[in-house]
């Protein structure tokens, strides 16, 4: 899997595997969401952030392909000279500043949960699995419509 696109598709493709059990585990209300959330979410989150990542290097093609990819478009291996950001990386651009992107990229706001001293996992708003599936549905909706247009070049 030596291409950024694929690397994409495997990190996406782990997230979804990861919602898939969240999803089972909440099904099973043997556990509070929120502690599901504060169990699974960190996890989903680096793979949907990873598959990210991988599709801006697509977008961008670096020579050579760094080992890790980036989190933001902020965080790109230089343009090669004489060449223009591709218009498909400044559309993330503008998707990193709010949305579902931006809360997704958030280093902070990982976990909306607000601690009660009595109970970590207590709280009335925190990410969940439908939250991180949205996240994941986007994602997905990018690459195909931006694929395709990047397969033409």
């Amino acid at each position: 899997m030596g291409s950024s696109r694929g690397r994409a598709n495997h990190s996406l493709y782990l997230g979804r595997i990861l919602l898939g059990a969240w999803r089972r585990e909440a099904g099973e209300e043997s556990v509070p969401a929120a502690t599901l959330s504060q169990a699974y979410l960190p996890a989903v989150r680096a793979h949907l952030i990873d598959a990210y990542g991988w599709f801006l290097l697509e977008i961008t093609r670096p020579e050579p392909l760094p080992a890790q990819p980036p989190r933001c478009t902020s965080e790109l291996p230089g343009i090669a000279q004489g060449k223009a950001l591709p218009g498909e990386a400044r559309e993330f651009e503008r998707l990193e500043q709010s949305g579902w992107l931006a809360q997704m990229l958030e280093e902070t706001g990982e976990l909306r949960v607000s601690a009660s001293p009595d109970n970590l996992a207590s709280g009335p708003a925190f990410i969940t699995p439908d939250d991180a599936a949205a996240w994941a549905e986007a994602l997905q909706a990018l690459f195909d419509r931006m694929g395709d247009s990047l397969d033409e070049y």
